[in-house]
Order: C-alpha cells, then structure tokens, then sequence
C-alpha cells in the first residue's frame, strides 16, 4: 500500500471511531425500566414503554433501581472497566434456542463484558422486543443505547471497542454474572384479604303480651 492510500485508510478509520464515539455520546446512559401496575393489581416490568392502549399506573427508573430488574454488580471491577460499566452498560436480548444468541453470549463472556440478558419467551416479551426494537429477530444487544442487531462479530466489537472496554477480559476471578430475567416480568397482585360477613346478633325475645289468650274483660 503506498503512502496516499495508507494515509487515506487511516482517515477513514478515524472518521468511522469518531463517529462511533459520537454515538456513544449522544447516547450514554442507563437503561430506562418501568414498572405498570394494571386495573386488575398485576405489576408488570418491562425496559420498555407500556402501549398507549394500555391502562394503570406506570412508574420508570433507571436500570437495577425497579424490583425485578437485575442490575450487573460493578463493586469488584477494576476502576477503568468499571467507568465503562456505568456509562454503557450492555444488554443482551435472546430467546431459547437461538443458536446466533448462544454465539453472541459466548463472544461477550470470551471477551469479559459484564453484561444483563433479558429472553424474549414469552408473548409480553415479544411484544415489548418489537416496541423497543422495531424488529422480531434475535439476537440483540444494546451498549448504551446503541442497538446492534443480529449477530456480527465485528460490529460488536466495533462498539464495545469505542466504548472503552478492553479487548480481553479484566474481570476478577470472583465476578458472576446477573442470572438471565425475562424481558417483562409481571408479579401478580397479591390476594385481597378475605373479609367475613358479620353474623348477625340473635334477636331479642319480643316481650309476652300482657293477655296472650286475647281475653277481654
């Protein structure tokens, strides 16, 4: 490769991480969840927005602030992962026999990403995966708010690399990973307490009548 294409490569690939990390920018943040409690008392969580057909109360918080939601324990990280962690967490969205997911998961533990998986199994599910992403396939995964969807293993590492996480696993040997939790998790309402009917007092005798037999005198 001559001088003018090599120096032409590396412009190319400074705009393409610039824009990455504009990306990133722009869009760093935790997870937004919320938490419906519908007309029958159930209480749904979902990390995304109920439809506008929907009735109940809806309160949101951030991810790993809902109950319910599992958030990755950062504590033992080293510092510069942990920074990492907490500007772009990543979030794994797959489902039961997805062969691409199973690949995807393999390539993030390789690496040492801390990361949350959410399965779309369900009906819920799938319908709060296609609000949040538009699509029905899997998998996907979410660094920041960055949406990469479908299995790619440079894309993926593209975006984790502008991210800042490193190229091999730093974790600490005792680090375990959040258990996988469904997409939407509904907890239903507790039962109302069961409230007797008061019985009735006995009634009081009615008085004797003065003359029972009727007798006029």
């Amino acid at each position: 490769m001559n001088a003018t294409k090599f120096i032409a490569a590396c412009a190319i690939n400074t705009m393409a991480s610039a824009v990455l990390l504009g990306i990133f920018t722009l869009q760093a943040g935790a997870q937004q969840m919320y938490r419906i409690v519908g007309p029958d008392g159930k209480v749904t969580f979902s990390d995304t927005p109920p439809p506008a057909s929907a009735k109940g109360k809806v309160t949101t918080g951030r991810a790993g602030q809902l109950p319910g939601d599992a958030a990755a324990s950062t504590g033992n990280m080293p510092l510069e992962l942990r920074t990492v962690v907490t500007k772009y967490p990543v979030t794994l969205y797959t489902s039961k026999g997805c062969v691409p997911c199973n690949v995807g998961r393999n390539m993030l533990q390789t690496r040492g990403i801390p990361f949350n998986e959410k399965t779309v199994d369900t009906q819920l599910d799938a319908e709060a995966f296609k609000r949040l992403s538009g699509e029905n396939s899997l998998p996907m995964a979410v660094v920041g708010n960055q949406q990469l969807k479908g299995y790619s293993d440079q894309e993926w590492g593209q975006y984790l690399d502008a991210a800042g996480y490193p190229k091999t696993s730093v974790l600490p040997n005792n680090y375990r990973r959040p258990a996988p939790s469904p997409m939407v998790m509904v907890v239903e309402a507790p039962a109302a307490p069961k409230v007797e009917a008061p019985v009735p007092s006995a009634a009081a005798p009615a008085p004797a009548p003065a003359n029972p037999a009727g007798i006029k005198f």
